[in-house]
């Protein structure tokens, strides 16, 4: 007797796995259950029942007519109604001649029935389940799993629909190519604040006319949380060991990501096998439904072998009955089974399953930074959105850079305390109050709330959000952004405006150049380090027209001409230098528009002589050309225009001898060339 119980070995398997199962392997999987006690039962009945029973046949009855009629030797005319006969044969005969016909008469499809639908269930169990029991597929598939599970019960997923559904912050965005743009573009005159709007959540208290709209993505998952308060406070209780496990979780999904988008071999395992199983369906469907109407309940054998003395006999299939109707039954699940394979068949080419776009999660939860991802990690998330499409939602919350930004910023708050902070305080050269904050995931909500600040320092900063809580730092006048791409909400940016006096901006890649600085009018100190040309780019400085106080300007850029934008400001600055690094500059006529400037630096721009432009500057007060290729000293004769110029500096050049011209400038106090000194 076989037992259903002593095949559960080959069903069993991880119950989290069902979440890869499609609705048309679940079906499958039943009707593969269904076959398989089909077989069980029959298999049973093989064991359990007399298989054949047989009677012998006398010589000149018919094995198939009703009546068997024989005429007797000694009455031609009389028919006689045989209902019986003897035989003499013993029971071992009759066992014999049993299995011998059963061995020799019946159809083969009729004996190894049971047997043949056993081995076709268990080879449509092992080829529908193979993935999950390959080496190369069962690890990323258990990692997956692991991965997912902690991400559906992480209290971060939660946290980051709250602020998605609450907390939309109005932020202050680039205009396309404002920093980034090729030489031939045009480059609009001003920038243009872009401020996006909040959303309010209002629970009416009538109901709405017209069409109601379909809840977003975030709101549902809200209702499909139990236990989950949308309250906006509740979403900020975080404490320290959550954030540090989804911190880790974030890490985990990044690595997670990388492994499975290198190659497709989840995706090429799962075709195999239902291409396997659809022919397999095929073949197997044909024997069955060719064979089954051959099965008969009575046969006639012949003993070949002649050990009773009888050649005919009339047996019957004891189990004939039975086993039509499971093959009948078979039939019909192993139809509907061939179904389900042909439509995976069709679904694995239709559908493009090795690209996943998270576009629609984009939209509706209001995390736009998602990335889309390929391959195998793509084709595990075709596989839950046949699940539940919500799992691929939460999945997506810990592949969002803004997420984890937000994350840090939660851990960040545990570390960086407002106490902690005001002991990072330190007074820098100009007694200003100054922080720094170094290589740093984010800035620490806290930064806001120590009024103190009079300098504030950002440097190496991955994610840098200037949050509207700004507007507490009344102190603050001077920002330095070194390397850090400065999201800015507007509150802050309305607020920096106002406020803001030096700005320092030293970046290495256009990104970190923020356009908002054109909108800074109250801004009158301006420093920027960098490049104009980066990775094959050239960045084009937006009009300055807007920095209306703007006195002193630092340009450290590497440049051939001074860009345009600058004569905006040329009637308004007093201090202007220019370090070139070692760059030649081509043209410096536009220098005679700066009549307002006072102090004038040009240093290391490879030039051979003083600039003829810088004569016209009648306010001019100090000259600084160090470290340039300046060999003579003819020009200084023009210096005598210069009614105000009492500082002239010209050391780490070539010169080798200074006029007699220079006693005729009296208004020069201080002349510097190499190490020497003249005063």
């Amino acid at each position: 007797m076989i037992f259903l119980t002593d095949l559960t070995v080959f069903s069993s398997q991880n119950p989290a796995l069902r979440i890869l199962k499609p609705w048309w392997d679940v079906i499958s999987d039943y009707l593969n259950i269904i076959m398989l006690m089909m077989s069980v039962f029959a298999a049973s009945l093989q064991v359990s029942f007399e298989k054949m029973i047989c009677i012998p046949v006398p010589p000149g009855l018919s094995v198939t007519d009703n009546v068997w009629n024989v005429t007797p030797m000694n009455k031609p005319d009389t028919v006689v109604m045989i209902t019986g006969f003897k035989t003499q044969l013993d029971l071992q005969y009759y066992g014999l001649i049993n299995q011998w016909c059963y061995d020799n008469a019946i159809l083969t499809y009729s004996k190894f029935f049971p047997y043949l639908i056993l081995t076709n269930s268990m080879i449509f169990f092992i080829s529908s389940n193979f993935w999950f029991k390959f080496p190369g597929t069962s690890s990323k598939i258990e990692h997956f799993i692991a991965v997912l599970g902690k991400c559906l019960d992480s209290p971060w997923t939660t946290r980051a629909l709250s602020e998605t559904v609450f907390e939309e912050p109005e932020y202050y965005y680039e205009p396309a190519s404002s920093s980034s743009i090729s030489p031939t573009s045009s480059i609009p005159s001003s920038t243009t604040l872009v401020i996006e709007s909040k959303t309010e959540h209002v629970v009416p208290t009538l109901p709405p006319e017209g069409p109601v709209e379909e809840p977003s993505l975030a709101s549902k998952l809200t209702k499909k949380l139990p236990g989950t308060s949308l309250d906006r406070t509740s979403g900020k209780i975080l404490d320290k060991r959550e954030g540090e496990q989804a911190k880790a979780l974030f890490e985990k999904v990044k690595m997670f990501r990388v492994h499975t988008e290198e190659k497709d071999i989840l995706y090429q395992m799962y075709k195999r096998q239902t291409i396997l199983r659809a022919l397999e369906t095929v073949v197997f469907l044909s024997y069955v439904a060719v064979y089954t109407p051959r099965m008969r309940y009575a046969v006639h054998c012949t003993d070949s072998l002649n050990i009773t003395g009888f050649i005919d006999y009339y047996c019957i299939h004891g189990l004939w009955r039975m086993y039509s109707m499971l093959s009948i039954g078979y039939l019909f699940a192993l139809s509907i089974y061939c179904c389900t394979c042909f439509y995976t068949v069709y679904w694995l080419f239709y559908v493009k399953l090795k690209e996943y776009s998270f576009e629609a999660t984009r939209r509706e939860s209001g995390i736009s930074d998602i990335p889309d991802v390929v391959n195998d990690f793509a084709f595990l998330l075709h596989l839950i959105d046949q699940y539940d499409t919500l799992y691929s939602w939460k999945f997506a919350v810990f592949l969002s850079d803004v997420s984890e930004t937000k994350l840090l910023q939660v851990n960040l708050n545990h570390y960086w305390t407002t106490e902690k902070l005001r002991q990072c305080l330190t007074i820098n050269s100009e007694g200003k109050t100054e922080l720094r904050l170094f290589m740093i995931p984010c800035i620490p909500s806290q930064v806001f709330e120590v009024n103190e600040i009079e300098v504030l320092k950002l440097e190496f900063i991955r994610s840098p959000t200037i949050s509207s809580t700004i507007t507490h730092l009344r102190s603050l006048k001077e920002l330095c952004l070194h390397n850090c791409n400065v999201k800015m909400e507007s509150q802050a940016l309305m607020f920096l405006k106002k406020t803001l006096l030096v700005l320092r901006v030293h970046y290495s890649s256009a990104p970190e150049l923020p356009s908002w600085l054109y909108q800074m009018w109250k801004l009158q100190e301006l420093y920027l380090k960098g490049r104009l040309q980066i990775d094959k780019v050239t960045i084009n400085f937006h009009s300055l027209r807007g920095l209306k106080e703007l006195k002193t300007l630092y340009l450290q850029l590497s440049m051939g001409k001074l860009p345009s934008a600058m004569l905006d400001v040329a009637g308004t600055l007093s201090q202007l230098t220019i370090h070139n690094e070692g760059a030649r500059f081509h043209s410096l006529s536009s220098l005679k528009k700066f009549y307002s400037l006072t102090h004038l630096r040009l240093l290391d721009c490879k030039l051979d002589r003083i600039p003829s432009s810088i004569f016209s500057l009648t306010n001019m007060k100090e000259i600084d050309l160090t470290n340039n290729n300046l060999i003579s000293l003819e020009e200084l004769a023009s210096c005598q225009h210069l009614k105000k110029l009492s500082c002239l500096k010209l050391s780490e050049n070539r010169i080798t001898s200074i006029p007699s011209i220079i006693e005729k400038i009296s208004t020069i106090t201080t002349l510097q060339t190499s190490d020497s000194s003249f005063g």
